[in-house]
């Protein structure tokens, strides 16, 4: 399953018809699965990428953990970036990313002296909880487009753990006040590739950058389908 707030952002602001890929005990078949899509999205999730996957020690007991899900986002985002499918991580699928390319993750982020508390107040009215939290800084270049020229924008905030170590080939595109990588790319992907830690897909339509990020990813995805339906 996905929360509906995704397959509502790829549908208004992507312009895509999202298409549920599921978990299953036994992963799909990556190469065929890719064959028919134009993008990936990596959702977000209250579970965590379990800690073997990038050589950390064992996650405290009671953490969430979804192997069946690490078992195949990870060989399929390294696939789909090597086959020019454009892919967009958030917040789960932002860490995902990162660990399938090499990198590795904070597990307990609020507790790096510091960093930041990045966590959502649980207690709280979901308008709260997905409301701004704090700034971003953006480096030069397109997401300052998006941004409509803005050096820095408020985002909203729902995660215990981030980048620790980031991917070799991953360039650092956004950064919270503490320093906290918040967005990246992959600057020679052969498609889009970007990863955010924050929730964009929140009431998407609403925020004009958020409806940038998505209307990019939609705009490759639709080269994608170009380049599919040409056989090139």
């Amino acid at each position: 399953m996905v929360g509906e707030k995704y397959a509502h952002a790829v549908a208004r602001a992507a312009g895509g018809l999202p298409v549920l890929i599921p978990v299953l005990p036994e992963p799909l078949e990556t190469a065929e699965l890719l064959a028919g899509l134009d993008g990936l999205l990596c959702p977000g999730s209250p579970s965590n990428v379990e800690p073997h996957h990038y050589e950390e020690g064992p996650s405290e007991p009671g953490t969430l953990h979804d192997p069946e899900r690490d078992a195949t986002t990870l060989p399929l985002i390294r696939l789909a970036i090597e086959q020019g499918v454009p892919v967009l991580g958030i917040c789960r699928g932002f860490q995902e990313m990162n660990v399938a390319l090499g990198g590795k993750l904070w597990q307990k982020v609020h507790e790096v002296p510091g960093l930041l508390d990045h966590r959502e107040d649980k207690t709280a009215s979901l308008e709260i909880q997905y409301g701004p939290a704090h700034e971003i800084y953006l480096e030069p270049g397109i997401m300052r487009e998006w941004a409509g020229g803005a050096e820095r924008v408020a985002v909203n905030s729902l995660h215990g753990q981030g980048v620790k170590q980031l991917a070799p080939s991953l360039q650092v595109m956004a950064r919270a006040p503490d320093g906290l990588i918040e967005a990246f790319c992959m600057p020679e992907a052969p498609a889009f590739t970007w990863g955010v830690q924050w929730h964009p897909e929140w009431r998407v339509m609403a925020n004009n950058f958020s409806v940038a990020l998505f209307a990019a990813f939609g705009d490759a995805a639709r080269a994608r389908a170009d380049r599919r339906q040409r056989g090139a």
